[in-house]
């Protein structure tokens, strides 16, 4: 069966203690949409119902991409989630790739991540990292005894705003919050503090592990919102697992190309655009998600409303 070049994603909602309400009006809270990820199935056309990972396993470089193919084989490689926060999030820290190994086997990847600030209520901040001069042995003390909440940097973000999170991180995400994520493709989440939230709302800590893998000198950078020309593609943050992208435009035509290299995962943001890749055409509205596949090549973007979009690929490393 041939690929098709447009795959429409169906989202799994999870709620945890901490969700809003934005990503499911009139449903009820829900803290995250998994937007693009291995399991995510097809949600219309020929592959109905088929899971992203079967895909790949199916059509290989086609889907993936050759340079994503040569960087980490046949698995999807990136997740991307929207997120909206009502409460704080659990305190929390990521391994990087070796570390993900070593501490939970060979199937496991780090995770890397950057979040996109989608919408920000007035004074909303997150935690970036520990405050500037905080030592390993103070950082150690802080976790074991509870109290790594004095030891926070806390920084605070407005919509626009993009911030890169590198593995080893301490870190999370304030209320009032409506985020977008890219990630290396792992849910490896080591948790330092809940908020006392008492056990039932709240979750399990895992103190050595974060121990293991926290970095006190490693904080968030935060990347203001760039000047995008109306009709263009500018990118917001690289790293050697991801490129993330803004897009906007009001009245003109947009061309892109995945050059049989990458992947492109389209999430619109804001408004509404008509993609065109071959014979195919679909509809993008707000908050959904579809994928492009590697072997498209060139399609074109066409506003039905003034929209902004965030498109994640894996990108060049001499970039």
């Amino acid at each position: 069966m041939r690929l098709p070049c447009i795959v429409l994603l169906e989202p799994e909602y999870r709620d945890y203690v901490w969700g809003g309400s934005r990503l499911r009006p009139g449903i009820g809270p829900t803290a995250e949409a998994w937007v693009v990820y291995e399991h995510n199935r097809v949600g219309s056309g020929v592959l109905v119902g088929r899971t992203l990972q079967e895909l790949v396993l199916e059509y290989k470089d086609a889907i993936l991409g050759r340079r994503v193919v040569r960087r980490t084989g046949l698995r999807f490689p990136l997740l991307v989630k929207l997120l909206d926060s009502a409460e704080w999030l659990s305190l929390q820290v990521h391994p990087n790739d070796e570390q993900a190994l070593n501490l939970e086997g060979a199937d496991q990847f780090g995770k890397t991540e950057a979040w996109h600030v989608v919408e920000a209520a007035e004074g909303a901040r997150v935690i970036g990292g520990l405050k500037p001069g905080t030592n390993r042995k103070a950082m150690e003390e802080a976790i074991i005894s509870g109290s790594i909440l004095d030891l926070a940097h806390y920084v605070e973000v407005l919509a626009g705003d993009t911030i890169f999170m590198p593995a080893g991180t301490i870190h999370s995400l304030g209320p009032g919050l409506l985020m977008y994520e890219v990630q290396e493709t792992s849910d490896l989440t080591y948790r330092v503090w809940d908020w006392g939230r008492p056990q039932i709302g709240g979750r399990v800590l895992h103190i050595d592990k974060s121990l293991a893998v926290a970095d006190p000198a490693s904080r968030a950078k935060v990347i203001p919102l760039p000047v995008i020309p109306d009709g263009s593609a500018v990118p917001l943050t690289r790293c050697p697992y991801f490129e993330l992208s803004m897009i906007q435009s009001e009245n003109n035509h947009l061309d892109l190309d995945t050059e049989g290299e990458s992947f492109h995962a389209l999430t619109v943001i804001e408004g509404s655009v008509n993609i065109r890749a071959g014979e195919e055409d679909l509809r993008l509205d707000k908050f959904q998600t579809t994928l492009i596949t590697a072997n498209t090549g060139k399609y074109m973007l066409s506003p039905i409303s003034k929209f902004t979009m965030l498109k994640a690929n894996v990108g060049h490393l001499n970039r």
